[in-house]
């Protein structure tokens, strides 16, 4: 306590509250003591316990200025669009605006109060400074108005004449914010520069406390001086915090640096991982959900590295454009979906939701790298350059250029990398910088909703067909004999049809077939819902289980999309039930796997026969020597010899697909006796064992 406290002036405030009680009971001022637990503040860095002290501090009246600021503050774009209720809210309800603080570092408040008449002056510029001194001029003069400079100076009082000192308080911090796009800008000295600047487009900032921080304080600001909007919009998100939701300390060991972010994880990562997120919500970062992002990052670079591998082999040119008729229907998909792409790109970009856009972009690499790159291998991996491959590496060229400018401000330096790579190495005249690019341009006629309907239901059929068969532990690499689907949609099976194809080859199934009925699949049966029919039911919830047990499923189904109930009874008493009282129970017929999906039923016959037995084992062992090549560090392009001495069922089975076993690996000879070999291993292929050797093919050896 300073003096002119009494007794207190002196102590210690932590030491004196039993003296203050004594003192309070001695006069009677003590009406009840108590002890509570409460929230006190304390000092950030020393973690004691502040003081409330008693000062006079300076405002700004709010009575009729807040009028000003929410007229505004309605002119601009929020995102979320409920951040311009909570300012308006704000505005509405606050007190008086605190401008000044007890400090010595900020910005000097230019108000000048006279002692002897108490009159009041607020300068306004350095000029008007200037015109007034009286004294401190020299020390002031080239420094930035803040103390001990600014201190020095003296003005005379226009009221009485005194010579006046300038108060010793600094500004509220925000009252330093908020006129940002005024003093950083030359609002008095160039003021048509400053108009070209002015209003923002944009602003960002995290949206707990900027209402009555930040935000508020560029709004008032900007109502005082133009009563127009300092921005445009302004893109408002919650708080970062670790993986798990916590806060981050560097105390709790959570804290994790951008020094150490970026050396770790890269910097594109980081923006992918913050774009990706809805800004509503809290921001979750870690190292763990940062490398679930990086492996959609990497999906991009290896179709890009693929593209490139081979481009470079064929020296692919692209200003050589493929006929239209030499573009097939998957060529076409991938032309229309990053059309789609694009478009959606716009609207984001636009709106400012790229967390929307970012699940678009990695369906787009999804589908880009695992159907359209992988079902057309080998149209690139062929020796002859033909029309055919031309058209596909086309398509890839174009949807790999397309994706990376769409990206570009989501991963300015890996699309840089790639952009130079792969557009520059290929295109002299294009621009120094993928930066530097326009926004990709989307002709209508190449969003063509049919084909993307056709082979996004190709793509579903076969999710479901990969579901089925892991229902039941059933590899891809083990060949089935069928596939069986219902669905009502004619055109989606007329799609089925055109493709059956591409669906045999990517479920390893012989044989698609249609069937008339879901049932023919799949049995289907209806159960209670307990949560729901306990409430309406209760006891008779049994009765009703065994009332659906002996309903035919079909009657109901149609029931329910006609009515939206089942009626069920049983002496006299009656059960409606609607959809979300009853489960759909599936369960497949014997010999079949199946899933259903809306309108969409799948299955896959179980049944091996000994000759799907044996192809599989073959496809096992191809991968087997596949992966050999990759670890030998052989090229993708070499032609290999191969020795494999293999325990009789797996030598009977790679006899009978010799030929399919040696172009898959592209082998140029198949040896069944151990021999010298560039590079050996031994494995195990469904319990049995095998030693492979593999070697790159001499030409000149003739071997």
């Amino acid at each position: 306590y300073l003096e002119g406290f009494g007794w207190l002036s002196g102590k210690n405030i932590r030491d004196v509250n039993q003296e203050i009680f004594d003192d309070l009971k001695s006069r009677g001022k003590l009406f009840k003591r108590e002890q509570y637990t409460h929230r006190y503040p304390i000092c950030w860095r020393h973690k004691s316990d502040l003081a409330f002290r008693l000062v006079d501090e300076w405002f700004i009246s709010m009575d009729e200025f807040r009028h000003d600021i929410m007229e505004i503050t309605q002119q601009i774009q929020w995102i979320p669009k409920w951040g311009e209720d909570q300012e308006l809210d704000w505005l509405r309800n606050m007190d008086d605006w605190m401008i000044s603080k007890k400090r010595y570092w900020g910005l000097a408040l230019p108000i000048f109060e006279c002692e002897e008449c108490g009159n009041v002056a607020v300068i306004g510029s350095r000029d008007e400074l200037k015109e007034r001194v009286v004294e401190g001029w020299d020390e002031f003069k080239g420094n930035s108005p803040h103390r001990p400079w600014v201190d020095a100076v003296k003005i005379k009082c226009d009221k009485c004449g005194a010579v006046v000192s300038r108060i010793p308080d600094v500004g509220n911090p925000w009252l330093d914010a908020g006129i940002v796009p005024f003093s950083t800008m030359g609002y008095l000295d160039r003021p048509d520069y400053w108009k070209e600047w002015f209003p923002a487009d944009f602003i960002t900032e995290s949206f707990p406390g900027q209402f009555r921080n930040w935000f508020y304080s560029l709004l008032a600001m900007s109502a005082a001086l133009e009563k127009k909007p300092p921005f445009k919009t302004v893109l408002g998100h919650a708080l970062v915090k670790d993986e798990k939701g916590d806060d981050m300390h560097k105390s709790a060991g959570n804290a994790i640096w951008f020094e150490d972010a970026a050396e770790e994880i890269g910097v594109d990562v980081l923006r992918w991982m913050f774009t990706a997120q809805n800004p509503e919500h809290n921001l979750l970062f870690g190292y763990g959900a940062a490398r679930e992002i990086r492996k959609q990052l990497i999906t991009l670079w290896n179709v890009y590295s693929f593209f490139v591998t081979y481009a470079r082999l064929d020296e692919f040119d692209p200003s050589t454009e493929p006929a239209e008729k030499d573009f097939t229907k998957l060529d076409r998909w991938v032309s229309a979906r990053l059309g789609q792409l694009i478009l959606r790109a716009e609207t984001a970009y636009e709106s400012y939701h790229l967390n929307r856009l970012m699940k678009q972009v990695v369906r787009f690499l999804d589908d880009l790298s695992n159907w359209y790159v992988r079902r057309n291998r080998r149209r690139f991996w062929k020796s002859e350059n033909d029309s055919d491959k031309a058209a596909a590496y086309q398509t890839l060229y174009i949807a790999l250029k397309g994706v990376l400018k769409v990206l570009a401000p989501v991963i300015p330096f890996v699309s840089e990398a790639m952009y130079q790579n792969l557009v520059r190495g290929l295109e002299s005249d294009a621009p120094e910088s993928i930066h530097l690019c326009s926004f990709p341009e989307v002709v209508p006629s190449v969003i063509d909703e049919e084909v993307i309907r056709d082979i996004d239901a190709v793509i579903k059929l076969v999710e479901m067909g990969r579901h089925a068969r892991n229902k039941v532990n059933l590899k891809i690499r083990q060949p089935l004999s069928k596939l069986q689907y219902a669905v009502s949609d004619d055109a989606l099976a007329k799609a089925f049809d055109q493709n059956a194809g591409e669906i045999m080859d990517e479920l390893n199934v012989k044989k698609i077939e249609r069937v008339s009925s879901p049932e023919e699949i799949m049995k289907f049966s209806l159960k209670p819902n307990f949560k729901s029919l306990g409430d309406k039911y209760g006891n008779e919830i049994n009765q009703i289980r065994d009332l659906l047990a002996e309903t035919d499923y079909a009657e109901a189904a149609e029931s329910l999309r006609g009515e939206g109930v089942i009626s069920l009874s049983n002496n006299g008493s009656v059960y409606e039930l609607s959809a979300e009282d009853v489960i759909v129970q599936e369960d497949a017929l014997d010999g079949k796997s199946a899933v259903s999906e809306k309108q969409l039923t799948v299955a896959v016959i179980t049944e091996l026969t000994e000759e799907l037995i044996q192809e599989g084992i073959v496809r096992d062992m191809i991968r087997s020597v596949q992966n050999m090549r990759k670890e030998a560090g052989f090229n993708v392009e070499d032609r290999i010899t191969v020795f494999c001495d293999a325990e009789d069922d797996l030598k009977k089975a790679l006899q009978s697909y010799e030929n399919y076993f040696c172009n898959e690996v592209l082998a140029v000879n198949l040896s069944y006796n151990s021999a010298e070999s560039e590079f050996s291993k031994k494995v195990e292929i469904r319990g049995q064992k095998v030693n492979y050797g593999i070697s790159r093919f001499q030409k000149n050896r003739g071997n």
